[in-house]
């Protein structure tokens, strides 16, 4: 048995498992499913030696402990789907498998349950509202059964990018006694580090005589965060800008769940089990971005919910106040000393800082350091030679199709970079030709589309999608992948229905009134009409070059055009 990852089974059970795994039915886990096993199986999750079953399960929900006492407030679950869940019996053994079909781990099955997704959103979040992005992953992509079992490990995840980066819990102990760190300050991240951040870990660790670790988190985050590529090298840039010796940095594979309060403590125990001695909580510590300018949790209300729980821990919470810069004195001060002594002070979002680098905006000298904007510059470039999606919505007949080669027609011909169209008819043909017309099934090719769509935007092309799409959730989730990479343009083809049935040369508008064509979009399906699409066009009033010229100077409003295009 290795002793340093109890959970490991020895090398010779492994062999034989592999060997008998192909008898087994199998899981592919997703991104945040392997997340959590590496994090099991390397000890960071301590004492958890599995995923939770049932009791202990229903304990952290109501009490944030484990059955035993230990605090532990986030539920650690392996989820699947009902076809999956109906065929498995107590005693049988899951193989988990990777999505190149590595078997990290087995699973003996012991239970299988139907949770209740809205207590545990209560629970875990102190909301049902799927405007909170961990409930809406809850509802929309945690499957319907839980299992649990006993856990047996065959071997970690591979990681290729960074590779000495990665510490288990014993490793990095192990990096801490090398150098002597006897007492150290663990800080949690999710986005870039500028000159504010350094100021905070300077003098947190003046104030309490101990080094930092830079302990950031790159399993899954909230959408729209910058992928962990990009955000590791700038902190390899910025750790440059501290005293020798006094921060280390590791990547700790960890999926964000944005719980807040629940968060902020389960992020103080991880970080325990790596062995650190304090944690830093910040004003916001993994909270969601404000909905419609209200935050779901309160200022400081994830560090004093942790800091309740008290020597339990086995870990000290520091609470960290708002700062802001101050130009009349040159420095960043705490928010409380600038209120108490009327200063004027300046900030600059992540987003704001996002939007001045696309528009080529100088940024002010007091808010990062050169070699971190360089970075931030290749992941941001100016958005004329940006990559970038249209994505046309709309009812069949609408004049998407229309539109869309009109678009690819005149990008294409302007020569500036790559154009690729994906027209709905084209990608039926091409990529998705063995699918159907149910609701999963169209749901599946629009998903289809938005891979393709942003592996082009990824590369700096242009790509033009224009399938029907009548669901929100699969638009939102396209716009979440596209826009990791690049900018997603939703253009919604608004024309009316009585119009795009007056146009149907393909008769299919009449079929599907006389049900000859079930769950025809429009008439026997619902289309879910975009809230806040980048452009609303209306085919039906626009000829199809003015409507063309519409998304035109849109693109050369916002800066996707070149001025000489």
């Amino acid at each position: 048995m290795n002793q340093t990852l109890p959970l490991l089974i020895d090398e010779d059970r492994a062999q034989a498992l592999r060997a008998e795994s192909l008898s087994f039915p199998s899981l592919t886990l997703s991104k945040r499913q392997l997340c959590d096993l590496e994090l099991l199986l390397n000890g960071g999750f301590a004492p958890l030696r599995g995923f939770l079953d049932r009791a202990a399960y229903e304990q952290v929900l109501e009490t944030a402990h484990l059955p035993d006492g230990s605090p532990w407030p986030m539920p650690i679950m392996l989820d699947l789907d009902e076809s999956l869940a109906k065929r498995l019996r107590p005693g049988d053994r899951l193989a988990l498998r990777d999505g190149e079909g590595f078997m990290p781990a087995v699973l003996e099955v012991e239970e299988i349950w139907k949770p209740d997704k809205r207590r545990e959103a209560l629970a875990i979040y102190g909301t049902d509202d799927p405007a909170h992005p961990g409930v809406r992953y809850l509802w929309e992509q945690v499957k319907e059964y839980y299992v649990s079992g006993t856990l047996l490990g065959i071997q970690l995840p591979a990681h290729y990018e960074f590779e000495n980066l990665w510490d288990s819990p014993e490793e990095l102990k192990q990096r801490f006694r090398k150098m002597g760190w006897r007492q150290v300050i663990a800080f949690h991240a999710t986005n870039v580090l500028h000159r504010l951040h350094r100021q905070l870990i300077l003098d947190t660790a003046k104030a309490y005589a101990a080094p930092v670790l830079i302990h950031p988190a790159v399993g899954e985050t909230k959408p729209g965060d910058l992928h962990h590529y990009a955000r590791v090298h700038c902190y390899q840039a910025i750790q440059r800008r501290f005293p020798h010796e006094l921060t280390m940095l590791s990547l700790l594979p960890l999926a964000m769940r944005m719980a807040g309060p629940r968060e902020a403590l389960w992020h103080a125990l991880v970080n325990r089990n790596f062995g650190c001695t304090y944690f830093a909580i910040g004003p916001h510590h993994a909270s969601p971005p404000k909905t419609e300018g209200k935050r779901f949790y309160g200022t400081y209300e994830a560090q004093e919910y942790a800091s309740s729980f008290g020597e339990e821990l086995g870990i000290q919470i520091i609470p960290l106040r708002e700062y802001r810069y101050v130009p009349v004195k040159g420095a960043f001060l705490p928010e409380d000393q600038i209120e108490a002594e009327g200063l004027e002070s300046l900030s600059l979002s992540a987003a704001e800082l996002k939007e001045r680098l696309q528009q080529g905006k100088e940024i002010p000298d007091w808010f990062s350091y050169p070699e971190v904007l360089q970075q931030l510059a290749r992941v941001y470039p100016p958005r004329s030679r940006q990559g970038f999606t249209l994505f046309f919505t709309g009812l069949s007949g609408s004049g998407k199709s229309t539109l869309a080669n009109i678009l690819f027609a005149k990008l294409i011909e302007s020569g500036k970079r790559p154009v690729s169209l994906l027209d709905g008819d084209i990608v039926r043909q091409n990529l998705s030709s063995e699918l159907g017309f149910s609701k999963a099934h169209r749901d599946l090719n629009i998903r289809r589309i938005g891979f393709v769509a942003s592996e082009i935007t990824k590369n700096g092309g242009v790509a033009i999608c224009a399938p029907i799409a009548p669901y929100r959730e699969t638009r939102r989730a396209v716009r979440e992948l596209i826009e990791q990479h690049g900018a997603f343009i939703e253009i919604h083809v608004s024309t009316a229905l009585a119009v795009c049935e007056a146009r149907d040369r393909k008769g299919l508008y009449a079929k599907a009134r006389k049900g000859i064509i079930p769950a025809f979009t429009g008439i026997s399906d619902p289309y879910e009409v975009p809230e806040k699409p980048e452009l609303r066009i209306d085919a039906g009033e626009l000829a199809p070059a003015e409507a063309a010229q519409e998304i035109l100077l849109y693109l050369f409003k916002e800066g996707f055009l070149d001025e000489e295009d």
